[in-house]
């Protein structure tokens, strides 16, 4: 098998241009991912996720941003959920079967048009001064429990035939800074990170992929993490994260420079891939001859992640949402 391209790349539409297959084709990246202007109905989906596939000739993966709340890229006529803190606390000492029940039926509807991964759990531990981007989509303020409702949520997925990427390793929490629009600056000892920030990824480092963080921590690297080789090393000795690890957005204004710099940077840095979203065709290709083939420890990763795909079990869908509602109180 040749190496899979070093990019998770996105569409412009509703279904791919001519333009597009060619060069996906070309490029071959290690998978896709759907916002917004993807998405019109069942049908449309299925057949852009099709197109996507066929481009590449084989069953690449393709992920989407479905968390809850404000981020979720389905909603009507698709279940539309509550932002994950206050649908935790509304659950209270049920809220790891909930959060279970919830990522299964997202898993469930997700598998059906053809998703097979989604950018979740968020195991981001929310502080006092948690900006607002983030605060409603975290789980709560306790390391181990977030660590545990992310358990549930990963599990969730798996079961429905649908591969989690936990974020935002190492910790998004005590980010003051919006980083789609700025480089938030942590400067919390390594100490303090270790006890709190970094724990839920430490618990949950078995999982197939995760996504990084576009944050400085300055105590450490002032650099930010995504293309930072001294917490990629974290990551991987100290947290012992083993997936596949794919960056953030190259296009959040967290980072600077020119998209195809970035991506060759995290790359050296140790990330395994590099996500690019938003961009016209130009940058895309740019990125992708910039990141060129995943190297072999991350194919290698890339191929464990795969074969974490399995088919979905067999579940009364009806009976699950009735005994979610029954948690949440009808």
């Amino acid at each position: 098998m040749s190496r899979f391209g070093a990019t998770i790349l996105d569409a412009e539409g509703l279904r791919l241009s001519a333009e597009e297959k060619a060069f996906f084709r070309e490029a071959n990246p290690f998978g896709f991912i759907l916002f917004g202007r993807n998405i019109a109905d069942a049908d449309q989906i299925r057949a852009l996720c099709d197109d996507m596939r066929e481009a590449v000739g084989r069953e690449a993966p393709i992920t989407i941003d479905q968390e809850g709340g404000r981020v979720q890229r389905l909603r009507a006529p698709w279940r539309v959920w509550p932002a994950p803190l206050a649908f935790v606390e509304q659950a209270g000492a049920q809220a790891e079967e909930a959060m279970y029940l919830r990522y299964r039926l997202i898993a469930h509807e997700l598998r059906a048009l053809g998703i097979d991964s989604n950018c979740a759990p968020l195991v981001d531990v929310a502080g006092p001064e948690t900006h607002d981007f983030l605060r409603d989509r975290c789980y709560g303020t306790d390391s181990a429990r977030v660590a545990a409702l992310g358990r549930a949520v990963a599990e969730g997925h798996l079961a429905g035939g649908v591969l989690p990427v936990v974020k935002h390793i190492p910790g998004h929490g005590r980010a003051t800074a919006d980083s789609h629009l700025d480089l938030p600056v942590v400067d919390a000892d390594h100490a303090a990170l270790t006890a709190c920030d970094f724990a839920p990824f430490k618990a949950l480092s078995d999982l197939p992929m995760g996504m990084t963080a576009h944050l400085s921590y300055s105590a450490i690297d002032p650099v930010p993490a995504t293309v930072s080789a001294k917490m990629m090393r974290i990551i991987r000795d100290e947290i012992g994260f083993g997936g596949l690890i794919m960056t953030d957005d190259i296009s959040m204004k967290a980072l600077t420079g020119a998209p195809a710099d970035i991506a060759r940077a995290s790359l050296e840095a140790g990330c395994d891939v590099a996500l690019l979203c938003n961009a016209d065709l130009d940058t895309r290709r740019a990125v992708a001859e910039a990141s060129g083939a995943m190297s072999p420890a991350a194919q290698t990763r890339a191929e464990a992640a795969l074969a974490a795909r399995r088919p979905p079990d067999e579940v009364d869908i009806a009976a699950l949402e009735a005994k979610l509602s029954a948690i949440m109180g009808g």
